[in-house]
């Protein structure tokens, strides 16, 4: 059965750490520990988001978006690599990889969006805090929330069907623990111009504006901090972007180191796995740990239940 004009390959072989035969088994324990904090950390905040009055606010109602959007993120990916890491069999279906490929640049690029809502929600909050809560109601706020995804999706799309419309005669191993754009583009056996092209737009549109716009949004929230006269107000100003700087800086800092060095290296693999398993197993833990709102919910929460 054919897929494609000269499409033969009917599945993939996801090499995975399968080099690196003794290290499996410490690599699976440690993935599937990452995974269930991760996941239960999210829900944590999430449903402590939704119980907790006091963080009824703009911020933590785009913050509870992160953290579904997070479990969803580390989902696409680590479940399958837990799986090539003990199965004997290391494959996954043509469609099954092109689904994992669109879902997980579909979800990061989400997230880079998301993101720059974030900073936009502190930089109002900053420069204009008498009048925020009147522009950043609950309608506007869930309107904002919808972009994101709209744009994430939406734009991931054309690199995936580009990808998708590539022909693969073989060979078909994936040097990888999952399905990426490159490794795919790097099998087929038909001209790849269109397909790279569409990729590096794709990347500039969802990856590299909303780190600019990021970016410009720090630049006005610092000068608007530094004209604050007390201390206590800069402090004040400061700790409500730290938690999402810091969570910018790992996103971005991975993804930099991942994306912008030469390809081709066995090791790109291990690199890979600091934002789709370190990263979002330090979020819960970043947004709990900086944040005093979250942690004084928290013990009231824990109080409550042990009563």
């Amino acid at each position: 059965m054919q897929l494609a004009k000269n499409t033969t390959v009917q599945k993939f072989v996801l090499l995975g750490f399968s080099h690196y035969l003794t290290f499996q088994t410490v690599l699976f324990c440690a993935v599937f520990l990452a995974y269930i904090i991760c996941v239960l950390g999210n829900i944590t905040i999430f449903l402590l988001v939704k119980i907790e009055s006091t963080l009824h606010t703009p911020m933590y109602f785009f913050i509870s978006i992160f953290t579904v959007l997070e479990i969803m993120f580390v989902s696409v990916t680590v479940p399958k690599l837990l799986a090539i890491l003990v199965q004997t069999e290391k494959t996954i279906s043509f469609f099954g990889c092109f689904t994992q490929l669109y879902a997980f640049n579909a979800l990061g690029e989400t997230e880079c969006f998301l993101l720059s809502l974030m900073v936009f929600d502190r930089y109002l909050a900053i420069s204009n805090p008498l009048r925020y809560y009147a522009i950043m109601n609950s309608q506007f706020s869930i309107k904002l929330s919808i972009l994101p995804w709209l744009f994430g999706f939406g734009i991931s799309s054309f690199p995936t069907v580009q990808t998708f419309l590539l022909d693969f005669c073989g060979p078909n191993e994936i040097d990888h623990f999952f399905c990426d754009l490159a490794p795919l583009q790097g099998l087929a056996c038909s001209d790849q111009f269109a397909s790279n092209l569409t990729t590096v737009v794709a990347a500039f549109f969802s990856i590299a504006a909303p780190f600019f716009v990021i970016v410009g949004f720090y630049v006005h929230i610092i000068y608007t901090v530094l004209r604050i006269k007390s201390k206590e107000g800069k402090m004040k100003a400061f700790s409500t972007c730290s938690s999402h700087l810091i969570v910018v800086s790992l996103f971005y800092g991975s993804a930099i180191i991942v994306y912008l060095k030469p390809k081709g290296s066995h090791y790109d693999k291990f690199l890979a796995l600091t934002y789709t398993v370190v990263t979002p197993l330090l979020n819960p833990f970043i947004y709990t740990l900086r944040n005093t709102e979250v942690k004084i919910a928290l013990r009231k929460v824990a109080r409550c239940a042990i009563k």
